[in-house]
């Protein structure tokens, strides 16, 4: 039977701890995010607020925690989308193998090899920068990583017996996809998002950063980051809270991903 490991608990600790964050901003943050209190700027954690205050006086936990909805739902956007379309075309090339195959993850790697901030950098020149172009680089950077993991699963499924006898009994190729192929690599698709939903995190971070994402006033931890290069000497908790904020999350879902590898992969279950 399966066990959960301890970096899985850990993993699921930190995530669930950042989506209820995420959560709760939606309906209540101590202050409001974009509440400029200009009396009260540069204030240190505890001394006003449980975190201090920026540059403009905002309350730094209002902003943390509204930033936390911001980076995850257009994480979860972007991976949704790269997953259902990477695996699909994964599927798709398993299926069909030889030529198709070969143009399909020849046609992943050039995709892979363009940074997800300089394909953000060529849509916001026509699309214009925001949450959409965001969401829209990253998930193009996330297809080619789930083609790969669902062709090389999917490929091994289709060498099976039981696919084979499907085939023969007349089933086309869709249906031996969605009916046998998929239900049996949806472990590894679902492992793979949530390494991934890390890394889409930090990718979003670094695109607000270079004010790429979400536009001002929403909050983002990546531009949080930006403000806080001008007062890294004088007020160091501006970049600290937010860049503790970006590992906290990367690591839970890196943990996250690791943990459901070992539990869900039936290879593992000998090295426990």
């Amino acid at each position: 039977m399966p066990r959960w490991s301890t970096g899985l608990i850990a993993g699921a600790v930190l995530t669930t701890t950042l989506v209820a964050i995420a959560l709760i901003s939606l309906v209540w943050t101590p202050l409001p995010p974009g509440k400029m209190q200009i009396m009260h700027k540069l204030q240190p954690p505890l001394s006003h607020g449980l975190l201090g205050t920026d540059q403009y006086g905002r309350d730094l936990l209002s902003m943390l925690m509204a930033g936390a909805w911001n980076s995850l739902s257009i994480a979860a956007a972007a991976v949704a989308a790269g997953a259902s379309t990477g695996t699909l075309i994964g599927m798709f090339a398993a299926a069909r193998r030889g030529l198709p195959e070969a143009l399909v993850m020849r046609t992943a790697d050039v995709i892979f090899a363009v940074p997800s901030i300089l394909s953000a950098m060529m849509l916001g020149a026509f699309l214009g920068t925001g949450r959409m172009t965001a969401v829209i680089a990253i998930a193009v950077f996330m297809v080619p990583v789930f083609t790969r993991v669902a062709a090389g699963a999917a490929r091994q499924v289709w060498s099976r017996n039981y696919v084979l006898a499907a085939r023969g009994a007349g089933k086309g190729d869709l249906r031996i996809s969605m009916e046998h192929v998929f239900p049996n690599i949806a472990n590894q698709i679902i492992v793979q998002a949530a390494v991934q939903l890390g890394l889409a995190i930090l990718t979003e971070a670094g695109l607000s950063f270079l004010g790429l994402g979400t536009p001002p006033p929403a909050p983002t931890w990546g531009r949080m980051l930006a403000d806080a290069q001008t007062y890294i000497e004088t007020a160091p908790w501006l970049a600290i809270l937010p860049g503790s904020a970006i590992a906290a999350a990367v690591l839970g879902f890196n943990m996250l991903g690791d943990g459901l590898r070992d539990m869900l992969d039936p290879r593992t279950e000998g090295r426990r």
